[in-house]
């Protein structure tokens, strides 16, 4: 690695005198200064990025940041996360204002220059990667590469299917374009050819990725592990692609972007050369990638600019109002026009208009709750998915932004919309989408959606949460309504065998913080699941559903299915119970038929339907002992899966069944039996747990 010194100087085409520099020059500074105040992250890219992301945002973004919610506006999304310090200063110069959480303007700020002075500290807007919610401006959670340019795809798909929706003759209100900037450590990562390649399949043509091409990744040249010709790879993909040779020559950059926003027929690819911790590709450098310069480094970069080297954070006069100005307007008077299209369209189209207001507020339909189906007492029973298929079309009828699809499996996870057309490159109406087996990618781009206020789903096998951990996670980070249907949950699968039987996959997604995991245990609770899925716009759900078959509960006997929006809840009971029988998903009947065998040997027992730990632990302390009353020591959970977790509410004396080994390839009776999940080992396993708390009781 080359010295501080020889590594950041810049080339003698840098200094050119313009404004144009000056405002780049800025993004810069601040970006070494808040780097080096901190001690920690990047400054390499957005040095490198300067005159990118202000090419974007003065010349070509449509925003106006006194309305940075504006439905319209075009999306910049920083894939490369780690360039975070790129962003907040363009948030800051562009003079953004601060919406709160309660989705008014607090008449601050988005990112002041007392924030940037506040780089990585503890509860500042200027977190090492950018935030969504926490940060105004910040379109979407980036930092694990790959991520971003997902998401975007999202945004870009939610934006044809709202301009599919609700664009009338004269009455256009979406037509904004979606931009990314993303890096070397983006193209590698498969979740963006994932997603690259369905939005090239989708033809999404107000997508552009602008791709800095430095050559520099971590460990060194990223001719250690990255060789390709990315170009012809998006070519393949069904992609424009463009190169600029100099990250630092903003006319043909600007030409680029002009190109891409003529272009109607595919998304654009631009590949930009730039040297990180500079810009242009004649200089030889390979620092600044993830540490601070450096004091001395720093000035001798700032003398390079002709900038006072004793000052930091420093915005010569008259930068902020010409980036600013540049971004408003433009912005503004194309906002006024559009909320000027708007009150003609409520007049026009007043239906359409009053269920657009509904979905950008994030509320329902009135009455959608009324749709929600009840289902009659079956001892034969219906699968969950089933089931959830049902309750998910009697939803869809009341919720027209309800939409989504399965990663190439939705004849087997039912997330089809009955009479629905699929969402195609020359139907972008549709509602049901195929995103291919690419479940990563499904993931990012259900984010981008729901993070345009469409209801997204997106649905495949339990077990293959394996590939798309990743964005559940951060729809739970970023606090989005995402749904997440998962089937074929259990050893249930059958013949499928160990590779498709979903063992340690629900500890995993019950340790994600904010992610509502429901797992129901007959069809009216896979009801009152759904329900409690899209009531809750801040924060994500997974649906937990079975391949097999599960008796309906005669709800007449048992208690009513409602107490799923509490987490668990008393289905079965008996005066002064001596054991709680705790059951999830398909194990909910087994429990219950375990229930009556005891209750007919004489043995007092409680059935707890538990279908979401998250709801459960919200509730106060008074309602979980009600549920699971602490002087009753007895107790034994039952799943087919992972013992993880459940300690928590079986306590010392109790005990589980569940998996402690990978599955088997055999039909369900046989496994079932193999593991102890029937009626007569509960019962017995009952037995003796009563047996050892009397014991217990005796000393």
């Amino acid at each position: 690695m080359a010295d501080a010194e020889a590594t950041i100087l810049p080339p003698d085409v840098h200094e050119d005198g313009s404004a144009e520099r000056l405002q780049i020059d800025t993004i810069r500074t601040l970006s070494m200064d808040a780097v080096q105040k901190a001690n920690s992250g990047h400054p390499g890219t957005p040095m490198a990025l300067a005159p990118v992301g202000h090419t974007i945002w003065t010349r070509f973004l449509r925003y106006d940041p006194s309305r940075p919610d504006w439905p319209n506006r075009d999306r910049f999304v920083l894939s490369v996360g780690h360039a975070s310090m790129l962003l907040y200063a363009l948030i800051h110069l562009a003079g953004i204002e601060e919406i709160g959480a309660d989705g008014e303007k607090t008449g601050k700020e988005a990112v002041s220059l007392d924030d940037i002075r506040q780089f990585r500290q503890l509860s500042s807007k200027t977190p090492g990667h950018p935030e969504y919610r926490h940060t105004t401006g910040v379109e979407t959670t980036t930092g694990p590469l790959g991520a971003g340019c997902s998401n975007s795809v999202g945004m870009a798909i939610a934006e044809r299917w709202l301009a599919a929706r609700y664009n009338k003759p004269g009455l256009t209100l979406f037509d904004h374009d979606v931009y990314t900037l993303c890096g070397d450590g983006d193209m590698m990562e498969g979740v963006t050819s994932e997603a690259a390649s369905l939005a090239g399949h989708l033809k999404l043509s107000n997508l552009c990725w602008i791709y800095d091409s430095n050559t520099i990744s971590i460990e060194g040249h990223t001719s250690l592990a990255f060789i390709e010709d990315t170009g012809k790879r998006f070519e393949g993909y069904g992609w424009q692609v463009i190169h600029v040779d100099d990250a630092n020559d903003t006319a043909a950059l600007a030409a680029a972007l002009d190109t891409f926003r003529a272009t109607d027929d595919r998304p654009t690819f631009i590949v930009v050369k730039s040297v990180i911790g500079w810009g242009s590709p004649k200089a030889n450098t390979e620092k600044a990638h993830g540490e601070a310069l450096g004091e001395e480094a720093v000035a001798k970069t700032k003398e390079a600019y002709g900038w006072p080297a004793d000052k930091q954070f420093y915005i010569p006069d008259g930068v902020k109002d010409a980036v600013g100005g540049a971004i408003a307007g433009r912005g503004q008077p194309l906002r006024e026009a559009w909320e000027a299209t708007l009150a003609r369209y409520r007049t026009e189209q007043p239906d359409l208009a009053a269920e657009l207001e509904l979905m950008l507020a994030d509320r329902l339909p009135e009455g959608w709750i009324d749709a929600l189906p009840v289902f009659e007492p079956d001892e034969k029973g219906i699968a969950s998915r089933d089931s959830g298929g049902k309750v998910l079309n009697a939803l869809a009828k009341k919720i027209p932004w309800l939409i989504g699809g399965s990663a190439d499996l939705s004849p087997s996870t039912k997330t089809d919309i009955k009479g629905a057309d699929s969402f195609e490159a020359s139907n972008y109406g549709g509602r049901n989408f195929h995103f291919g087996v690419r479940e990563h990618g499904m993931g990012g781009v259900v984010n981008g959606m729901a993070l345009s206020h469409v209801r997204s789903y997106g649905s495949t096998f339990l077990v293959f949460l394996d590939y798309m951990r990743a964005p559940v996670r951060l729809s739970a980070i970023m606090e989005i309504g995402s749904i997440w249907v998962y089937t074929h949950d259990s050893i249930g699968v059958g013949e499928d065998g160990p590779t498709h039987q979903p063992i340690e996959h629900l500890a995993t997604l019950r340790a994600v913080p904010g992610l509502d995991t429901i797992r129901p245990g007959d069809a009216n609770e896979v009801s009152w699941a759904w329900r409690a899925a899209l009531e809750a716009g801040d924060h994500p759900t997974a649906l937990i559903l079975s391949r097999q078959a599960l008796p309906t509960l005669d709800r007449g006997k048992y208690a009513s299915a409602e107490g799923v929006l509490k987490g668990a809840y008393v289905l079965a009971d008996s005066d002064e119970p001596e054991i709680i029988l705790i059951a999830t998903g398909s194990e909910l009947s087994l429990a219950v038929k375990a229930h009556e065998q005891l209750k007919a040997d004489g043995k007092r027992s409680r059935v707890v339907s538990m279908p979401s730990w998250y709801r459960f632990e919200k509730q106060d302390r008074a309602y979980r002992d009600s549920v699971l009353p602490p002087a009753c020591k007895a107790r034994l959970a039952i799943e087919m899966a992972g013992e993880m977790g459940w300690d928590r509410y079986v306590g010392s004396h109790g005990d589980t069944i569940t998996m402690s080994t990978f599955g088997a390839s055999a039909p369900l009776a046989k496994l079932a039996d193999k593991y102890g999940f029937t009626p007569d080992q509960v019962t017995d396993k009952a037995k003796t747990l009563i047996a050892e708390a009397e014991s217990t009781d005796k000393e």
